[in-house]
């Protein structure tokens, strides 16, 4: 039976057959260690699964000076703490994110509520000033095509857009109040 640092040294050279005899021998091994630290089945999968991938371009690091096992237990231990370090940012990536949609939506109610008011004070209003505030803020037409569709000037859509602001300040300020 060929020893592991001869699997290595082989599997380094390019042999895919030893490549492929230490991934059966050392697998389950790596698995095991991942699953240790983890205590997850799949976080150790996916651990054991990227050493295999990478292990083809670390086996030119092995100088057979330890064991393999051992050589391999570094590279684990590495491989479970960068997992750890990325789950840790992702957790409090989805944390911050949850804050962010919690925000969104508290703003989205906010918009929803004020926007509701609008509409409310709009419908309010005298029909020419409800009129050509919709034109105006809800079409967002400009006061001259506002005054065409109107049959106005524009100095009247201007001229009722000032009164509009006016009556929306003060039923702001009777709110407040």
């Amino acid at each position: 039976m060929i020893d592991d640092r001869e699997l290595a040294r082989q599997a380094s050279a390019g042999d895919r057959a030893a490549f492929q005899r230490l991934l059966e021998r050392h697998y389950d091994t790596a698995y095991r260690y991942a699953y240790r630290f983890t205590r997850n089945a799949e976080d150790a999968e996916d651990i054991a699964q990227d050493i295999c991938l990478g292990l083809a371009r670390k086996l030119l690091s092995f100088r057979g000076k330890s064991k393999f096992t051992t050589w391999l237990y570094t590279i684990v231990v590495n491989a479970c703490r960068d997992h750890a370090r990325k789950q840790k940012s992702s957790q409090a990536l989805q944390a911050n994110f949850a804050v962010f949609r919690e925000q969104i939506t508290a703003d989205q109610r906010h918009d929803v509520e004020r926007l509701d008011w609008l509409n409310e004070a709009v419908a309010a209003l005298e029909p020419k000033l409800r009129e050509t505030a919709i034109l105006v803020l809800a079409e967002d037409l400009s006061h001259s095509e506002a005054a065409s569709a109107l049959g106005c000037a524009e100095s009247t859509v201007s001229w009722r857009m000032h009164e509009v602001r006016k009556k929306l300040k003060t039923m702001v300020e009777t709110i407040d109040d």
